[in-house]
């Protein structure tokens, strides 16, 4: 999933993007609050992770200008500020979620999941799709009750079908649900992760199919 990750302390804010990095996420860092709300004038992004103390703009007017814009994607605000009157104003103005500094890197891995599932719609972190089973939290995928073998990018583009299905991505889509700003993949590099995932899911309810030209489509048969 594509994150972008708001936060002046680069130290914090790059360890933060490592983290997601290593779970398959693309994560890109923004230090800067007016650069930040640029980005998410244009950008398609699957979570932001937003401080509030920021140079040039406050993460709470990013976040209002954001919601603003009927833009719902999920926000996770990290704050020093740890008043109850502090929480209301941020969920008022739109905040799906908040965490206290200093936190611990796991809370964080498990609030984003959180927010991305419901994002997606899903009620709890094991979802169930014809014989294909998702665990979120483990992050594992079974098949018939097997599990499969699956790398973190893989989970990671399971999820993108998962959460679009029927509907046709193409692969520029999916390069931006995938890969950062630095990272530059391959012409191929799709092709070849979707190929990779229909094998694994070989006996799976998922059917993804290629439109020559346009891109794929998942479905659960």
């Amino acid at each position: 999933m594509r994150v972008l990750v708001v936060e002046d302390t680069e130290v914090l804010g790059q360890a933060i993007c490592d983290r997601l990095t290593s779970l398959g996420h693309g994560a890109d860092l923004v230090t800067n609050g007016e650069q930040a709300n640029e980005i998410l004038k244009y950008q398609t992004l699957d979570l932001i992770i937003l401080d509030l103390n920021l140079p040039g703009m406050s993460g709470l007017k990013i976040l209002k200008l954001l919601r603003a814009r009927a833009n719902e994607t999920p926000v996770l605000i990290l704050t020093a500020r740890d008043q109850m009157d502090d929480r209301v104003i941020l969920l008022d103005a739109g905040a799906d979620d908040y965490l206290t500094k200093p936190f611990n890197f796991r809370e964080l891995e498990a609030r984003c999941r959180a927010l991305l599932r419901r994002h997606h719609g899903y009620a709890a972190n094991v979802t169930e799709h014809g014989n294909l089973t998702i665990d979120r939290d483990a992050r594992q995928v079974m098949v018939n009750g097997d599990v499969k073998s699956i790398t973190n990018r893989e989970f990671c583009l399971l999820e993108v079908f998962l959460g679009h299905l029927g509907r046709v991505l193409s692969k520029d889509e999916i390069t931006e649900h995938l890969f950062n700003y630095d990272e530059t993949p391959g012409p191929n590099a799709i092709e070849l992760y979707v190929g990779r995932l229909r094998k694994k899911l070989v006996d799976s309810s998922l059917t993804i199919s290629t439109l020559r030209g346009l891109g794929y489509v998942a479905e659960i048969s």
